[in-house]
């Protein structure tokens, strides 16, 4: 299927992926609807700081996925939903795992029955490969056990099921794109790279981080963002799910290692006992398969590998040194 004539509707528009999906969509020619959070300062998140020729183009919708109503309002008219909408801080979701299932599963639901009625094209839910757990074995294909290791991957397990069921009970054109740890420009500070970034960045010799022998498959954000692009206009993915990742395995100690020598600092990691996940719910390896990727979309990633990776870390680490942007951090406290 081509997006080209088609309306798209962007939920989670104002976060840290679907900002840079929305702007890739309207500079791309697309029309494109984008479903924020709604609150009384009327900010749509990272979207505010996209330059005017993008905000000028944006169809805004603000609203709640938890909300059926206004979901479905939100839909209407449109060919093609991106769901990217959801909590997604892990430890937040220890104290407050009732939101995370409001908004993952209850949101993904409003989504796919408001689909379902409004005969929607196509939907993309976006999945994680948290839900996968600590590898059983690598590279994690699709086909990987899933495992509930915190409360939100559990919502993220629950979401999948309930966005593929519609698939297999009414027809429904899900397909499930399931990133791998994207990174980037705009990430929250609850992710580690951007942890790393901006306490190196405002000064600090001793960085701050939880478990440093974890490995994880990290992925820059405009990867990520074409993968979105790919799976949606694939006809052979509806119905499946589908990786997207470098097919590159890291540790966090060896990443924070990369980035202080990117930066040209010298550090010491010190574990702080405040950030480190439950002993059994942390996730010990992921590494993705990215075989299913492309053979149904053709997408693979740009910054894959060593290489890609530290030219990845360069962007990042350019956009969080700014001080405009550093200053939007709180880099001395632990982001839950």
């Amino acid at each position: 299927m081509q997006l080209s004539g088609k309306k798209i509707l962007v939920t989670g528009a104002d976060g840290f992926i679907g900002s840079h999906l929305t702007e890739h969509l309207v500079r791309s020619g697309y029309d494109v609807r984008a479903f924020v959070l709604y609150n009384s300062f009327n900010s749509w998140g990272w979207l505010d700081e996209s330059e005017a020729a993008v905000k000028a183009s944006l169809d805004v919708f603000a609203g709640d996925v938890r909300d059926p109503h206004g979901v479905r309002a939100a839909m209407r008219g449109c060919d093609v939903v991106l769901h990217l909408a959801a909590l997604i801080a892990i430890p937040y979701s220890y104290h407050s795992p009732d939101t995370y299932i409001d908004t993952n599963v209850k949101g993904t639901l409003n989504i796919v029955q408001a689909a379902r009625e409004l005969g929607v094209q196509r939907v993309v839910h976006t999945s994680t490969s948290e839900v996968y757990g600590t590898a059983r074995f690598v590279p994690m294909t699709e086909e990987h056990p899933l495992q509930g290791q915190s409360p939100y991957s559990a919502s993220k397990i629950g979401a999948d099921q309930v966005a593929l069921s519609f698939h297999l009970s009414f027809g429904t054109p899900v397909a499930v794109i399931r990133p791998f740890n994207t990174y980037g420009p705009r990430q929250s500070a609850r992710a580690v790279i951007p942890t790393i970034i901006t306490q190196i960045a405002a000064g600090e010799s001793q960085v701050r981080l939880g478990a440093t022998h974890p490995t994880r498959d990290f992925n820059y954000v405009q990867d990520t963002v074409r993968a979105f692009v790919a799976v949606a206009e694939s006809d052979a993915a509806v119905g499946r799910v589908i990786n997207a990742g470098s097919n590159y395995e890291v540790s966090i100690g060896e990443t924070a290692r990369t980035i202080a020598r990117l930066m040209n600092r010298t550090i010491e990691v010190r574990s702080d006992s405040e950030r480190l996940r439950p002993a059994e719910s942390e996730v010990e390896r992921l590494w993705s398969d990215n075989r299913l990727a492309r053979q149904l979309t053709g997408w693979t990633p740009q910054y894959a590998g060593l290489d890609g990776f530290e030219r990845g870390l360069r962007e990042t680490i350019e956009w969080f040194s700014a001080p405009a942007h550093l200053a939007r951090y709180k880099a001395a406290r632990y982001n839950v």
